[in-house]
């Protein structure tokens, strides 16, 4: 994803909020940065039970497999080997090699939005027919990246998309473009409805259920390099919705109510996500760490604020109000999922994991529990 995941993994009403976070704490140091980390102890986390501990240990240890060489993480990974463990051993663990931060936003703040998202399952078809027309695009064969890293080191994750016209780089196609003209990409489905593609775009991955049964596995593969814009947001500023109405139901039911300004709806969103197919599983879809994204315990998050791999300890709720209190790992990213204290918690596959992803936009806590005596991230000053 991710993905956002390495995705663009996000859903609806976090992005038509978009909203800062309420309520803090008394001042800590002056915040200086984006986000700050306040020195805590593990007396300050809530507490978690043993299911969700272990669980949410497991899901971050996954991700050990790719952080073998990280500066940062690679001997805390090793450390916590591969055996199954007691709730016991891994507290004992947990506090023998790690130190608890809570997350402030720049204005030292701790609560913040915590969303979710999921792995949808769209009907559609290999081929093109009288029901399913609408094309999911794979990476188009003219566009072209450049690594602004390369040239520029303080660029470091940021890239530019574009097409040559001549000797000229210019901006790839909008989604309006796309969506109006094609592109020049392979075509790797075909999905009945456009809204069903903009929401796997907003997700960052998903499946295709085909005639015969069998299901698509379809991934990130890259993006337009167009920002992202809500359509939530759009349909506000429009007088369609209610900021506080807004969700993927809100959405989808205003599209099949108003099927002629679905277009317009959908050109208010630029950016375009390209797909590649991924072989059938059932582990959850890699993320931008590249490891299977674990239902309830794998949570997307602002890089520049989070380094990927990272262990945090996450007290927020669920729509109906139930308290999530857990660890978990962050193992993927998506382009609404940026700045302070922000995370995306991913809820598996289906309708079930999609009605309470697209129903959530909580108020919640993240601590990040840290390495001990390993700097902390330097995140980007306040503009």
């Amino acid at each position: 994803m991710r993905t956002a995941l390495r995705h663009l993994a996000w859903t609806l009403p976090a992005l038509a909020l978009l909203a800062g976070c309420n309520g803090g704490e008394s001042a800590k140091p002056e915040p200086h940065a984006v986000a700050t980390y306040a020195p805590a102890t593990w007396q300050d986390l809530p507490a978690v039970s043993d299911e969700d501990l272990l669980a949410g240990f497991y899901a971050w240890r996954s991700g050990c497999e790719k952080l073998k060489r990280d500066p940062v993480w690679a001997a805390t990974c090793e450390a916590a080997g591969s055996d199954t463990a007691s709730a016991a051993q891994v507290r004992t663990f947990l506090e023998q090699n790690l130190q608890v931060y809570g997350l402030r936003s720049a204005d030292n703040t701790a609560n913040g939005l915590i969303t979710g998202y999921y792995e949808p399952v769209y009907p559609g078809s290999l081929k093109r027919t009288e029901a399913a027309h609408v094309a999911v695009y794979g990476v188009p064969d003219d566009m072209i990246v450049v690594d602004l890293a390369s040239v520029y080191p303080e660029l470091k994750g940021k890239r530019l998309r574009g097409r040559l016209e001549g000797r000229v780089l210019k901006p790839y196609d909008t989604a309006e473009v796309i969506n109006r003209d094609g592109v020049k990409a392979p075509v790797l489905a075909w999905l009945t409805d456009p809204m069903d593609l903009q929401f796997l775009q907003i997700q960052g991955s998903g499946r295709v259920q085909l005639e015969d049964g069998r299901q698509l596995r379809l991934g990130y593969a890259d993006q337009n390099g167009h920002p992202y814009r809500p359509i939530g947001r759009w349909l506000v500023e429009q007088g369609q919705l209610k900021k506080e109405d807004v969700s993927m139901g809100s959405i989808h039911a205003w599209a099949m109510a108003n099927p002629q300004r679905v277009p317009e709806l959908l050109a208010s969103n630029p950016s375009y996500v390209f797909f590649s197919t991924r072989p059938d599983s059932n582990e959850g879809p890699r993320g931008s760490l590249n490891v299977p994204l674990t239902a309830g315990y794998s949570v997307a998050i602002d890089r520049k604020v989070i380094p990927l791999g990272s262990l945090l300890w996450l007290s927020t709720t669920r729509p109906d109000g139930t308290p999530v209190v857990r660890p978990v790992g962050a193992q993927d990213t998506g382009g609404a999922i940026t700045g302070e204290v922000r995370a995306d918690l991913f809820w598996g596959t289906g309708p079930k994991a999609g009605e309470l992803a697209g129903n959530m936009k909580q108020q919640g806590q993240i601590w990040m529990l840290w390495p001990k005596g390993k700097p902390l991230p330097d995140v980007p000053k306040v503009p």
